[in-house]
Protein backbone atom coordinates (compact mmCIF):
# COMPACT_ATOMS: atom_id res chain seq x y z
CA UNK A 1 0.00 0.00 0.00
CA UNK A 2 1.24 3.47 -0.85
CA UNK A 3 0.01 6.21 1.47
CA UNK A 4 -0.42 9.59 -0.18
CA UNK A 5 1.73 12.33 1.33
CA UNK A 6 1.06 15.82 0.01
CA UNK A 7 3.34 18.48 1.38
CA UNK A 8 2.05 21.99 1.96
CA UNK A 9 3.41 24.95 3.86
CA UNK A 10 1.84 25.91 7.16
CA UNK A 11 1.62 29.65 7.60
CA UNK A 12 1.87 31.19 11.04
CA UNK A 13 -0.63 33.76 12.26
CA UNK A 14 0.58 37.33 11.70
CA UNK A 15 -0.26 40.14 14.06
CA UNK A 16 1.90 43.12 15.07
CA UNK A 17 4.28 40.42 16.22
CA UNK A 18 3.86 37.09 14.48
CA UNK A 19 3.02 34.07 16.60
CA UNK A 20 5.88 31.69 16.01
CA UNK A 21 4.35 28.32 15.12
CA UNK A 22 6.71 25.44 14.43
CA UNK A 23 4.61 22.48 13.25
CA UNK A 24 6.87 19.49 13.51
CA UNK A 25 5.59 16.02 14.41
CA UNK A 26 7.37 14.04 17.09
CA UNK A 27 8.38 10.49 16.33
CA UNK A 28 9.37 7.66 18.61
CA UNK A 29 12.99 7.13 17.62
CA UNK A 30 13.61 4.20 19.95
CA UNK A 31 14.72 1.16 17.94
CA UNK A 32 12.61 -1.96 18.21
CA UNK A 33 14.13 -5.42 18.52
CA UNK A 34 12.09 -8.59 19.00
CA UNK A 35 13.13 -11.33 21.39
CA UNK A 36 15.76 -13.47 19.69
CA UNK A 37 16.11 -17.23 20.02
CA UNK A 38 17.94 -18.46 23.09
CA UNK A 39 21.71 -18.51 22.46
CA UNK A 40 21.97 -21.70 24.47
CA UNK A 41 20.03 -23.78 21.92
CA UNK A 42 22.29 -25.76 19.57
CA UNK A 43 21.75 -24.55 16.02
CA UNK A 44 22.73 -26.78 13.12
CA UNK A 45 21.74 -24.21 10.48
CA UNK A 46 20.32 -20.72 10.77
CA UNK A 47 16.68 -20.29 9.85
CA UNK A 48 15.55 -17.36 7.66
CA UNK A 49 14.21 -15.72 10.85
CA UNK A 50 17.59 -15.96 12.55
CA UNK A 51 19.37 -14.60 9.48
CA UNK A 52 16.87 -11.75 9.35
CA UNK A 53 17.55 -10.96 13.02
CA UNK A 54 21.28 -10.85 12.24
CA UNK A 55 20.61 -8.26 9.51
CA UNK A 56 18.37 -6.36 11.88
CA UNK A 57 21.17 -6.19 14.44
CA UNK A 58 23.60 -5.05 11.73
CA UNK A 59 21.19 -2.25 10.87
CA UNK A 60 20.89 -1.15 14.49
CA UNK A 61 24.66 -1.14 14.82
CA UNK A 62 24.96 0.96 11.65
CA UNK A 63 22.46 3.49 13.04
CA UNK A 64 24.50 3.80 16.24
CA UNK A 65 27.59 4.48 14.13
CA UNK A 66 25.82 7.07 11.98
CA UNK A 67 25.83 4.93 8.82
CA UNK A 68 22.22 5.55 7.85
CA UNK A 69 22.36 4.23 4.29
CA UNK A 70 24.01 1.00 5.47
CA UNK A 71 21.28 0.68 8.08
CA UNK A 72 18.56 1.14 5.46
CA UNK A 73 20.10 -1.61 3.33
CA UNK A 74 20.37 -3.94 6.32
CA UNK A 75 16.78 -3.38 7.47
CA UNK A 76 15.53 -3.96 3.93
CA UNK A 77 17.47 -7.21 3.78
CA UNK A 78 15.97 -8.30 7.12
CA UNK A 79 12.44 -7.54 5.91
CA UNK A 80 13.03 -9.41 2.67
CA UNK A 81 14.27 -12.49 4.51
CA UNK A 82 11.35 -12.44 6.97
CA UNK A 83 8.34 -10.37 5.82
CA UNK A 84 6.67 -10.99 9.22
CA UNK A 85 9.46 -9.21 11.11
CA UNK A 86 7.72 -5.98 12.15
CA UNK A 87 10.87 -4.60 13.78
CA UNK A 88 12.66 -4.64 10.42
CA UNK A 89 9.99 -2.47 8.77
CA UNK A 90 9.71 -0.20 11.82
CA UNK A 91 13.44 0.50 12.06
CA UNK A 92 13.56 0.88 8.29
CA UNK A 93 10.90 3.58 8.63
CA UNK A 94 12.94 5.40 11.28
CA UNK A 95 16.09 5.25 9.16
CA UNK A 96 14.31 6.41 6.00
CA UNK A 97 12.78 9.34 7.82
CA UNK A 98 16.20 10.24 9.22
CA UNK A 99 17.43 10.25 5.62
CA UNK A 100 14.60 12.59 4.62
CA UNK A 101 12.71 9.97 2.59
CA UNK A 102 9.23 10.67 3.92
CA UNK A 103 7.07 8.61 1.54
CA UNK A 104 9.19 5.42 1.81
CA UNK A 105 9.27 5.90 5.61
CA UNK A 106 5.47 6.00 5.73
CA UNK A 107 5.29 2.87 3.60
CA UNK A 108 7.71 1.09 5.94
CA UNK A 109 5.72 2.05 9.04
CA UNK A 110 2.58 0.80 7.30
CA UNK A 111 4.28 -2.56 6.61
CA UNK A 112 5.21 -2.74 10.30
CA UNK A 113 1.55 -2.31 11.27
CA UNK A 114 0.60 -5.10 8.89
CA UNK A 115 3.25 -7.44 10.27
CA UNK A 116 2.17 -6.71 13.86
CA UNK A 117 -1.32 -5.31 14.25
CA UNK A 118 -0.71 -4.61 17.98
CA UNK A 119 2.45 -2.53 17.42
CA UNK A 120 1.34 0.86 18.84
CA UNK A 121 4.54 2.89 18.10
CA UNK A 122 4.38 1.79 14.45
CA UNK A 123 0.84 3.13 14.13
CA UNK A 124 1.87 6.35 15.90
CA UNK A 125 4.95 6.90 13.73
CA UNK A 126 2.88 6.19 10.62
CA UNK A 127 0.47 8.86 11.82
CA UNK A 128 3.37 11.24 12.38
CA UNK A 129 4.70 10.67 8.86
CA UNK A 130 1.26 11.28 7.38
CA UNK A 131 0.92 14.46 9.45
CA UNK A 132 4.29 15.63 8.18
CA UNK A 133 2.94 15.07 4.67
CA UNK A 134 -0.28 16.98 5.54
CA UNK A 135 -2.54 13.93 5.12
CA UNK A 136 -4.45 14.90 8.23
CA UNK A 137 -7.43 12.56 8.15
CA UNK A 138 -5.41 9.39 7.65
CA UNK A 139 -2.87 10.61 10.21
CA UNK A 140 -5.69 11.02 12.72
CA UNK A 141 -6.96 7.50 12.07
CA UNK A 142 -3.58 5.88 12.71
CA UNK A 143 -2.77 8.03 15.75
CA UNK A 144 -6.11 7.16 17.33
CA UNK A 145 -5.46 3.48 16.62
CA UNK A 146 -2.09 3.82 18.37
CA UNK A 147 -3.80 5.23 21.46
CA UNK A 148 -6.33 2.40 21.45
CA UNK A 149 -3.38 0.03 21.69
CA UNK A 150 -1.39 2.15 24.16
CA UNK A 151 -3.35 4.92 25.93
CA UNK A 152 -0.15 6.29 27.49
CA UNK A 153 1.69 7.03 24.25
CA UNK A 154 2.53 10.68 24.82
CA UNK A 155 3.85 11.57 21.37
CA UNK A 156 0.65 10.24 19.77
CA UNK A 157 -1.40 12.72 21.84
CA UNK A 158 1.06 15.44 20.84
CA UNK A 159 0.73 14.73 17.12
CA UNK A 160 -3.06 14.66 17.41
CA UNK A 161 -2.79 18.05 19.10
CA UNK A 162 -0.81 19.36 16.13
CA UNK A 163 -3.53 18.17 13.78
CA UNK A 164 -6.20 19.97 15.79
CA UNK A 165 -3.99 23.08 15.92
CA UNK A 166 -3.71 23.07 12.13
CA UNK A 167 -7.48 22.60 11.87
CA UNK A 168 -8.06 25.55 14.23
CA UNK A 169 -9.86 23.30 16.73
CA UNK A 170 -8.37 24.99 19.78
CA UNK A 171 -10.27 23.16 22.51
CA UNK A 172 -9.36 19.72 21.17
CA UNK A 173 -5.74 20.80 20.60
CA UNK A 174 -5.48 21.98 24.21
CA UNK A 175 -6.92 18.70 25.51
CA UNK A 176 -4.48 16.60 23.46
CA UNK A 177 -1.45 18.71 24.44
CA UNK A 178 -2.41 18.43 28.10
CA UNK A 179 -2.53 14.63 27.72
CA UNK A 180 0.83 14.70 25.98
CA UNK A 181 2.32 16.66 28.90
CA UNK A 182 0.95 14.04 31.31
CA UNK A 183 2.57 11.13 29.50
CA UNK A 184 5.69 12.90 28.14
CA UNK A 185 6.54 15.31 30.98
CA UNK A 186 10.15 15.77 29.85
CA UNK A 187 9.27 16.90 26.32
CA UNK A 188 9.06 20.68 25.86
CA UNK A 189 7.07 20.58 22.60
CA UNK A 190 3.63 19.77 24.11
CA UNK A 191 3.90 22.68 26.56
CA UNK A 192 5.01 25.03 23.78
CA UNK A 193 2.14 24.10 21.50
CA UNK A 194 -0.26 24.25 24.43
CA UNK A 195 0.85 27.87 24.72
CA UNK A 196 0.27 28.44 21.00
CA UNK A 197 -3.24 27.00 21.27
CA UNK A 198 -4.03 29.21 24.25
CA UNK A 199 -2.74 32.24 22.33
CA UNK A 200 -4.94 31.40 19.37
CA UNK A 201 -7.87 31.24 21.82
CA UNK A 202 -6.94 34.61 23.30
CA UNK A 203 -6.09 33.06 26.70
CA UNK A 204 -2.95 35.05 27.40
CA UNK A 205 -2.07 34.07 30.98
CA UNK A 206 -2.40 30.29 30.43
CA UNK A 207 -0.31 30.75 27.26
CA UNK A 208 2.38 32.56 29.24
CA UNK A 209 2.52 29.77 31.83
CA UNK A 210 2.74 27.12 29.11
CA UNK A 211 5.69 28.89 27.45
CA UNK A 212 7.41 29.23 30.81
CA UNK A 213 6.93 25.49 31.34
CA UNK A 214 8.43 24.70 27.94
CA UNK A 215 11.43 26.91 28.73
CA UNK A 216 11.88 25.21 32.11
CA UNK A 217 12.23 21.89 30.27
CA UNK A 218 14.41 23.32 27.49
CA UNK A 219 16.01 26.68 28.38
CA UNK A 220 17.20 27.05 24.77
CA UNK A 221 13.74 26.81 23.18
CA UNK A 222 13.98 29.84 20.87
CA UNK A 223 10.34 29.89 19.76
CA UNK A 224 9.07 29.67 23.33
CA UNK A 225 11.25 32.61 24.40
CA UNK A 226 10.03 34.58 21.38
CA UNK A 227 6.34 33.99 22.06
CA UNK A 228 6.82 34.82 25.73
CA UNK A 229 8.53 38.03 24.62
CA UNK A 230 5.59 38.80 22.33
CA UNK A 231 3.20 38.52 25.27
CA UNK A 232 5.36 40.83 27.39
CA UNK A 233 5.57 43.28 24.49
CA UNK A 234 1.81 43.40 23.99
CA UNK A 235 1.41 43.96 27.74
CA UNK A 236 3.78 46.94 27.58
CA UNK A 237 6.48 45.22 29.64
CA UNK A 238 9.28 46.16 27.30
CA UNK A 239 12.28 45.26 29.45
CA UNK A 240 10.91 41.76 30.04
CA UNK A 241 10.13 41.46 26.33
CA UNK A 242 13.64 42.52 25.35
CA UNK A 243 15.16 39.98 27.72
CA UNK A 244 13.01 37.24 26.20
CA UNK A 245 13.90 38.21 22.63
CA UNK A 246 17.59 38.22 23.54
CA UNK A 247 17.30 34.74 25.02
CA UNK A 248 15.54 33.63 21.86
CA UNK A 249 18.37 34.97 19.69
CA UNK A 250 20.97 33.43 22.01
CA UNK A 251 19.24 30.05 21.62
CA UNK A 252 19.15 30.35 17.81
CA UNK A 253 21.26 33.06 16.22
CA UNK A 254 19.47 32.55 12.88
CA UNK A 255 16.00 33.13 14.33
CA UNK A 256 15.04 36.33 12.53
CA UNK A 257 11.80 36.88 14.48
CA UNK A 258 13.79 37.38 17.69
CA UNK A 259 15.75 40.30 16.19
CA UNK A 260 12.59 41.75 14.66
CA UNK A 261 10.86 41.65 18.05
CA UNK A 262 13.86 43.24 19.73
CA UNK A 263 13.72 46.05 17.17
CA UNK A 264 10.12 46.80 18.07
CA UNK A 265 11.10 46.99 21.74
CA UNK A 266 13.99 49.35 21.00
CA UNK A 267 11.58 51.67 19.15
CA UNK A 268 9.34 51.79 22.22
CA UNK A 269 12.38 52.56 24.36
CA UNK A 270 13.46 55.22 21.81
CA UNK A 271 16.80 53.44 21.35
CA UNK A 272 16.72 53.97 17.61
CA UNK A 273 20.35 53.14 16.86
CA UNK A 274 19.95 49.70 18.46
CA UNK A 275 16.64 49.23 16.65
CA UNK A 276 18.26 49.93 13.28
CA UNK A 277 20.97 47.35 13.95
CA UNK A 278 18.56 44.52 14.75
CA UNK A 279 16.09 45.40 11.98
CA UNK A 280 18.92 45.30 9.46
CA UNK A 281 20.07 41.96 10.85
CA UNK A 282 16.52 40.58 10.79
CA UNK A 283 15.99 41.80 7.22
CA UNK A 284 19.15 40.05 6.03
CA UNK A 285 18.18 36.82 7.78
CA UNK A 286 14.69 36.90 6.28
CA UNK A 287 16.20 37.46 2.82
CA UNK A 288 18.67 34.60 3.22
CA UNK A 289 15.87 32.32 4.43
CA UNK A 290 13.62 33.17 1.49
CA UNK A 291 11.02 34.95 3.63
CA UNK A 292 10.48 37.90 1.32
CA UNK A 293 7.37 39.35 2.99
CA UNK A 294 8.98 39.63 6.40
CA UNK A 295 12.18 40.97 4.79
CA UNK A 296 10.03 43.76 3.33
CA UNK A 297 8.41 44.36 6.75
CA UNK A 298 11.81 44.62 8.41
CA UNK A 299 13.06 46.96 5.66
CA UNK A 300 10.07 49.27 6.15
CA UNK A 301 10.64 49.41 9.89
CA UNK A 302 14.34 50.05 9.32
CA UNK A 303 13.51 53.06 7.14
CA UNK A 304 10.96 54.36 9.65
CA UNK A 305 13.47 53.96 12.48
CA UNK A 306 16.14 55.84 10.52
CA UNK A 307 13.67 58.74 10.13
CA UNK A 308 12.86 58.69 13.85
CA UNK A 309 16.56 58.70 14.65
CA UNK A 310 17.22 61.62 12.27
CA UNK A 311 14.35 63.59 13.77
CA UNK A 312 15.70 62.98 17.26
CA UNK A 313 19.20 64.08 16.30
CA UNK A 314 17.94 67.19 14.48
CA UNK A 315 15.89 68.48 17.39
CA UNK A 316 17.18 71.78 18.80
CA UNK A 317 18.95 71.30 22.06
Amino acid sequence: MTLSLQKSSIIGISTFLAISVNIKPVFSTSPHLPTSPSPHLPLIAQTPRQIALDWLNKGLQAIQEGRVQDAIAAFRQAAQLDPTLAAAYYNLGLALRQAGQLQPAADAFYQATQADTQFAPAFANLGGALLEGNNLQLATDYLQRALQLDPKLGFAYYNLGLIREIQKDGNSAIAYFQQAITYSPNSPEPAYHLGISYLQQGQIEPAKQAFIKAIAINPRYAEAHYNLGSIWFNQGKFNEALAAFRKSADANSNYADAYYGAGLVFIQLKQYTEAMKVFEYARNLYKNQGNSQWAINAEKLLIQTQKLNNNLNNKPR
